[in-house]
């Protein structure tokens, strides 16, 4: 039987091809760092395992034999609409490894808000000695929109806070740990005793501003949104109208419309704004949580082909959470 031909096209793609290698010994493996390696290398290759928005079409083109792409990412929007992968190609994701990181950025971010962090970060530059009441988390109301593997990770994470629970979600109904689960459509009423309300649900259509001007209105003044989704999920103008308005405490950004962040956006000058680069998917550990995912799907797919592989993504794949 002959032995297919993985690529893979990552910075840490020797770790990967390596570890891999003694996983799943019925693969060959090449591991390659650079865009035009792949060009040179992926004639041959029936899998690429990559993250998926460095994968561009040239690259899709050079792989004629290509059966299926692993992303090393949950999303995989650029692959999802790219003319150059054929329809027969199988695309798997990473979806379920990001819990432990995008918790923990949602609870600095809350910590920060609620403190003033920055303002401490500035005092400090100016040498200015200025001291206020400190928040607690204990005691607040957490309302997370999306109850997937990160909302349960979150939910745990919340716990030792003393915090109370709530979730926003079309696909589930009950939920351990969280004190009240709400529909999408009373997603108004779900964020009105928020202190603060924390955004995961992936984004599709249906989740397309679902964050906006009228839920941003039914959340407390002294409440935050934390947004660690998508940009689309939340509408920015709304956001930043709530902001002007004060109708909103102040909110935490890792995912906007258009990243990077354009330098002329307003909500980097915002004092109650916190923005981070679209970095809460990353650990420092993220190869090794991944690993166990593509390993087992390259063993299933050795054994079943592409109905065996989990994380399977449809060209028209909507999700709901």
């Amino acid at each position: 039987m002959t032995r297919k031909q993985v690529l893979v096209f990552d910075p840490k793609a020797k770790w990967y091809a390596g570890a891999l290698a003694g996983l799943c010994p019925g693969y060959d493996f090449t591991a390659v760092t650079e865009p035009e390696e792949v060009a040179r290398q992926g004639a041959g290759a029936a899998v690429l395992v990559a993250l998926a928005p460095a994968v561009s079409g040239d690259m899709v083109a050079a792989m004629p034999r290509l059966e299926w792409v692993q992303a090393l990412t949950t999303g995989v929007d650029n692959l999802l609409t790219m003319p150059e992968l054929a329809p027969h190609v199988a695309i798997t994701n990473c979806r379920g490894i990001h819990g432990p990181q995008m918790s923990e950025l949602a609870v600095l971010l809350m910590l920060a808000l609620a403190r003033r962090f920055p303002r401490m970060v500035h005092n400090q530059a100016d040498a200015a000695w200025e001291r206020w009441p400190q928040p607690l988390l204990a005691g607040k109301t957490i309302c997370i929109v999306g109850l997937g593997a990160i909302a349960e990770e979150l939910a745990r994470r919340c716990a030792p806070f003393q915090m109370r629970v709530t979730g926003v979600s079309d696909g589930r109904s009950r939920v351990d740990g969280f004190a009240a689960v709400y529909r999408r459509a009373d997603i108004t009423r779900a964020v009105a005793d928020a202190d603060f309300v924390v955004v995961v649900v992936p984004y599709s259509a249906a989740t397309h501003h679902l964050v906006g001007a009228d839920v941003l209105a039914a959340m407390r003044p002294d409440a935050f949104l934390i947004n660690l989704s998508r940009g689309g999920c939340v509408d920015e103008q709304a956001l930043l109208a709530a902001l002007a308005a004060d109708g909103i405490a102040g909110a935490g950004l890792d995912v906007f419309n258009t990243e990077p962040l354009p330098a002329t956006s307003p909500l980097w000058r915002l004092p109650n704004v916190i923005v981070t680069p679209h970095i809460g998917g990353m650990s420092d550990t993220y190869h090794e949580q991944a690993l166990p995912l593509v390993a087992a799907n390259l063993d299933a797919y050795a054994r079943q082909g592409a109905a065996g592989l989990a994380g399977r993504i449809e060209r028209d794949h909507k999700e709901s959470a």
